[in-house]
């Protein structure tokens, strides 16, 4: 065929530098925005700081300081993965990440650093920022041979997983949040998941404390002693290994003392927080981007000033470029366009996160009266479609975004999950399962805990017709152990 020259017109969108940037500034927490903010304007001299922004920021400041746990309201998990004992000398699972409080000890003394002469203080520029475990599965992905669509699922799991390498979320929930361009079954779901349980850490992308150690056990050498013991004891009789009943395991396993020494040993290297090499800080605080405040018998968002700086255009630059045209100053006029570029998208993104928190707060108003028990069902199409946003956008404003209520600061992702139908025909929110499922336990008789078919049973009777199996899913979850363990003699 002979080469030839056509004209062919198309139409096609481009992400321009600005719309880029808003998209990334979307994506940003609150501290990561401020951090982003100071960056800028030692970049830039057209930028300052408000005179009001350094005092938030100072008490903002002292308030951390003056205050360790995390700010964030979490609801207490009963017998949390790190709260079961392994060994004879009471050596909790706790014990396996001691070590990570050295790592935390020397971050702590890099951060004590700024009392230290000024020739310190440009030595800690060249520090080695840590790496978190998100950055680290990433960069593991990007060397992967899979398509940019099995990449972007895995991706999806990978910012799923909490501080420790936990999946909590359920698998319908996570199908829920897929955009509607990645539109994708259970099945590459679960292929994905199987992908992203094979990177390293071993044991992340578990969903419980004993599918993290049953990961870490199958990802050790074939040749290792014990390995298919070990293997079936925390498959299979966890809780009796917890429990201490050695004798009983023993007969189960089919080994002497020795054999099950070896077996105890093996566990106890492994590690129940896979994630927990990678927390940098001492503690994370969790900055709410919106109070909700009762307006009458409405619910209302408003912008929690003291978390965002405040930044505006420095007036004398500005004046002395309106002033001066020549060739030498143009790239102050780049950094001033720059400035307002900035500031523009900055006052973006706050309208957005306030149109989506507005949005959520409709849609949750039994929720800020009754609390989690009364979480409706919804998902971002609904939200998407509301606002007359793309559902790929309110993904981005609803990541690392908080909200307090009266009830505690929640992320904006808590209040989106699968449901499940009632016997009146409705639709019952998991979160809400939950909530009633930790509520029926808490209020049980210690001496006689209910079993999950009798859960079960009560949820039925509330109108909530749950399986069997889905409680003991949902109990494993939430952390709480199973009928025997609950019993108090």
């Amino acid at each position: 065929m002979k080469p030839t020259l056509t004209l062919k017109q198309t139409t096609s969108l481009t992400l321009t530098p600005q719309l880029q940037h808003a998209l990334k500034l979307l994506t940003l927490s609150t501290l990561e925005l401020n951090r982003e903010i100071e960056r800028m304007i030692q970049e830039n001299p057209m930028l300052e700081l408000d005179d009001h922004s350094d005092n938030a920021q100072s008490d903002f400041q002292q308030t951390i300081d003056s205050s360790m746990p995390d700010v964030a309201d979490e609801p207490a998990n009963i017998n949390s993965p790190d709260s079961i004992e392994m060994t004879e000398n009471d050596q909790s699972l706790d014990s396996f990440t001691d070590f990570h409080e050295d790592d935390n000890n020397i971050y702590q003394q890099q951060s004590n650093s700024h009392e230290t002469d000024s020739s310190d203080l440009e030595f800690s520029r060249f520090a080695i920022q840590p790496i978190s475990l998100c950055e680290h599965l990433l960069t593991q992905l990007s060397m992967s041979q899979l398509s940019e669509r099995q990449r972007q699922i895995v991706s999806l799991l990978i910012h799923s997983l909490d501080e420790d390498g936990y999946l909590t979320q359920d698998i319908d929930e996570l199908l829920q949040q897929l955009s509607s361009e990645l539109v994708a079954d259970r099945t590459e779901l679960q292929a994905a998941l199987e992908y992203l349980q094979q990177l390293d850490p071993p044991g992340v992308g578990a969903s419980t404390l004993r599918e993290c150690l049953s990961l870490q056990i199958r990802a050790l050498p074939a040749d290792t002693p014990c390995q298919q013991q070990a293997l079936e004891l925390v498959e299979n009789h966890l809780e009796i290994f917890a429990a201490k009943n050695f004798r009983l395991l023993q007969r189960i396993l089919g080994c002497n003392e020795a054999c099950l020494q070896g077996i105890q040993q093996l566990i106890t290297q492994l590690n129940p927080k896979p994630g927990g090499n990678f927390n940098s800080t001492l503690a994370r605080y969790v900055v709410p981007d919106i109070i909700v405040v009762r307006s009458g018998k409405s619910w209302l968002v408003q912008l929690n000033q003291e978390a965002t700086l405040s930044i505006h255009i420095n007036q004398l630059y500005a004046d002395i470029l309106k002033n001066n045209r020549n060739e030498a100053a143009r790239p102050l006029r780049g950094q001033l366009q720059e400035a307002r570029w900035l500031i523009r998208n900055i006052r973006q993104r706050v309208q957005t996160i306030l149109r989506v928190g507005q949005a959520i707060v409709d849609r949750q108003q039994a929720f800020l009266e009754q609390g989690e028990t009364a979480v409706r069902p919804l998902a971002m199409r609904e939200i998407a479609e509301t606002l007359e946003l793309h559902e790929s956008t309110i993904s981005r404003v609803t990541s690392h975004k908080y909200m307090r209520t009266p009830h505690g600061i929640f992320e904006f992702k808590y209040f989106f999950g699968s449901h499940v139908s009632t016997a009146q025909g409705d639709a019952c929110s998991s979160i809400a399962i939950r909530g009633i499922l930790k509520q029926l336990i808490q209020n049980e008789n210690p001496k006689k805990p209910l079993s999950d078919n009798c859960l079960s049973q009560l949820m039925e009777q509330q109108g909530v017709i749950v399986a069997r199996r889905t409680i003991a899913k949902y109990r494993e979850l939430m952390h709480i152990p199973p009928t025997n363990l609950r019993k108090m003699l």
